[in-house]
């Protein structure tokens, strides 16, 4: 702001003070006067973008300097305009009133001119600097916040190109880990709300959401005999295909730059969800909490998918019917709890189910 837009209100019923007052600063800044509360809101509601110092009056007609000052926090001036307070009155009380409703500084009648220009300088000083340092920061968040979407971006396209290496591979509709991740987003929300203790964020939720679609990223590492072939495996061929869950641990540590919670998620995810909560799964035979629960979710609805959609190796079960399945425990054992936030989404899922259906069955149509 340049000198000559720097303007100095002197809010007083007395003239005689704000001629005191104005012969210290008129040399230097512009000047506006008020005698009493009403016409210094008037004048700052004009002019509260020129205001750097407001001398205020303690008492005065219509208004008192308190009451302005209410109305500067309402209207949101009190972090751009210092108040000093005038006051003849030398009391601890009304100096601290002062300090509590906002006042940077309280100086008593009679005025000592030197020592007025002084702390005045002083505070504008500190405002304008502090308002600096805020603009700086606000400008600096604005950045990082435009350098954290374009990461988030760029992490998603490796994310969602690297699953679809997974798709081509095994041959699979291509929408399984859109459905995923559908059906991942809806159980963690109600796990959210039903079960706090788990302490899920909505920032959690987006990282854990992003992290299971690697679910199956170590299938890439399974040889087309096994992960194509339409009938049963063989024993041989099934602990083949199990193994899976570690060499998707294995590629996701050639990508890890740094440990991060989006690393832990993925990391978790890929390794454990074919663990059971009895201790029946693979590959490290974890039991109940030891499980994380991130990996417990998608792990449900990796099964859940599994069973309605077609596969080279079998026809989709019905809904209903898949839902029995997995409560009578013939796809493994899941907690009670990411059982009952299941029963509490089905409806959820079969929607969203029937909704991906249909966009993946009419899309090229048009």
């Amino acid at each position: 702001m340049d000198i000559e837009e720097k303007t100095i209100l002197i809010a007083d019923d007395m003239e005689v003070n704000r001629d005191i007052i104005k012969l210290i600063f008129e040399e230097q800044f512009n000047i506006l006067e008020a005698a009493d509360g009403k016409e210094t809101i008037e004048l700052l509601d004009a002019h509260h973008d020129k205001i750097v110092m407001l001398f205020l009056d303690l008492i005065m007609p219509e208004k008192t300097g308190l009451e302005v000052m209410e109305h500067m926090k309402n209207k949101g001036y009190m972090s751009t305009i210092p108040v000093i307070m005038i006051t003849g009155e030398a009391t601890a009380e009304a100096e601290e009133q002062a300090y509590v409703y906002g006042a940077s500084d309280v100086i008593y009648k009679p005025f000592n001119a030197r020592v007025v220009m002084r702390r005045t300088i002083n505070i504008m000083e500190l405002f304008e600097n502090r308002i600096n340092i805020e603009t700086k920061l606000k400008e600096r968040t604005k950045e990082l916040v435009a350098v954290q979407a374009k990461l988030q971006n760029n992490n998603e396209f490796l994310i969602n190109a690297l699953s679809s290496v997974v798709e081509f591979r095994s041959l699979e509709s291509g929408e399984h880990i859109k459905r995923v991740r559908y059906f991942t987003r809806i159980l963690l929300n109600y796990l959210k709300e039903y079960y706090p203790e788990y302490n899920l964020t909505k920032e959690q939720i987006d990282l854990i959401v992003n992290a299971s679609i690697l679910h199956d990223i170590g299938k890439i590492a399974i040889p087309d005999s096994i992960l194509l072939k339409p009938g049963k495996l063989t024993s041989d061929e099934f602990e083949e295909m199990k193994k899976h869950t570690i060499y998707g641990c294995e590629i996701l540590k050639n990508f890890r730059q740094e440990d991060s919670d989006f690393y832990r998620y993925c990391y978790d995810i890929c390794r454990h969800h074919h663990e059971r909560y009895d201790g029946n799964g693979y590959p490290d035979g974890l039991v109940g909490e030891d499980i994380p629960i991130w990996a417990q979710v998608v792990s449900i609805v990796d099964v859940y998918d599994a069973l309605v959609s077609k596969r080279v190796y079998k026809m989709p079960y019905a809904e209903d019917e898949a839902v029995r399945m997995i409560h009578n425990n013939e796809c493994g054992v899941f907690s009670p709890k990411i059982l009952d936030c299941f029963d509490l989404a089905k409806l959820d899922l079969f929607k969203t189910s029937e909704l991906l259906s249909y966009a993946d069955s009419n899309r090229g149509r048009e």
